[in-house]
């Protein structure tokens, strides 16, 4: 995982951290420029970004109470993020006795480009490969598994299957087959590489004073910053690893130090961030 934070990543790690309402206020472009651009993202890469995101469907056009243009979260945008949240931050302990979920498709050639979807959608869900066509994935993810592939229409060329590992391998080796455990790792290492010199940072300074001010060491701004960028990193992590039983893991395996290393992150500067977001801002 290198550390690419995209214009239209952060945008949606934005939205995902900070965006999310009850009553779905849109974020003011304003706003949007000014929260990115404490990122290094210049303006037009903001703007150009929120089309993208717009053609997508995921950022639709609404005033603010103000009257100002500005971007609110469509309803698919907000069913993807909600469903995120369980992934990127209540990642429950992983227990080999919940089994496992298989996903066995079929696709005509005609139809070949969804195929591609399937696979591609199924890796990004956290699945391994067991075989050709037959993915395979722990037992918690099914609800989602199922919950996604209706969404995207693609549920008629899926059967999901529950079960156990039988053999004739220990699991623990067919894990390393399903899995490539090195890249997964690899992806661990480096957000504690990038991540965890900006943790040690924090703690050794104490809670963030001035952090209401806006400046200074430990300023909210300096907490948004680190924030945003090292969720923008994790959020993606919690997919390609599919959270394995620490038994069927190698040893020394890194995944649950960085899942540490985010949630103390998260817990130290998620609200200290937040007074920079509300700063208020001149509307355009």
């Amino acid at each position: 995982m290198a550390e690419q934070h995209t214009p239209r990543s952060l945008i949606v790690t934005l939205y995902g951290a900070y965006g999310r309402t009850p009553d779905d206020t849109p974020l003011a472009v304003a706003e949007l420029i000014r929260l990115l651009g404490a990122l290094g993202v210049d303006a037009p890469s903001v703007r150009s970004s929120v089309s993208r995101l717009k053609r997508r469907g995921l950022l639709v056009p609404e005033r603010t109470a103000r009257g100002a243009a500005g971007y609110a979260l469509s309803a698919e945008a907000r069913q993807l993020l909600d469903d995120g949240d369980r992934r990127i931050y209540a990642r429950p302990a992983p227990e080999l006795s919940e089994g496992w979920v298989l996903a066995v498709f079929t696709v005509p050639e005609s139809e070949r480009h969804k195929r591609h979807l399937l696979r591609s959608r199924l890796g990004r869900l956290g699945f391994g490969t067991a075989a050709p066509g037959v993915w395979i994935a722990p037992g918690r993810l099914y609800e989602e598994t199922r919950h996604t592939l209706r969404r995207l229409r693609l549920d008629s060329y899926v059967d999901l299957f529950s079960g156990q590992h039988l053999g004739f391998e220990a699991t623990a080796d067919a894990v390393a087959r399903w899995w490539d455990l090195d890249a997964i790792a690899t992806q661990h290492e480096e957000f504690l590489d990038a991540h965890e010199p900006v943790l040690r940072a924090w703690e050794s300074r104490g809670a963030g004073a001035g952090a209401a001010s806006g400046s200074g060491t430990g300023s909210a701004e300096d907490a948004y910053r680190d924030y945003l960028l090292a969720l923008d990193s994790w959020r993606h992590l919690p997919y390609a690893d599919p959270g394995l039983p620490a038994e069927l893991l190698p040893k020394n395996w890194p995944g649950e130090r960085s899942a540490e290393v985010f949630n103390r992150l998260h817990t130290r500067l998620r609200d200290l961030g937040l007074a920079f977001v509300e700063r208020p801002v001149t509307e355009e």
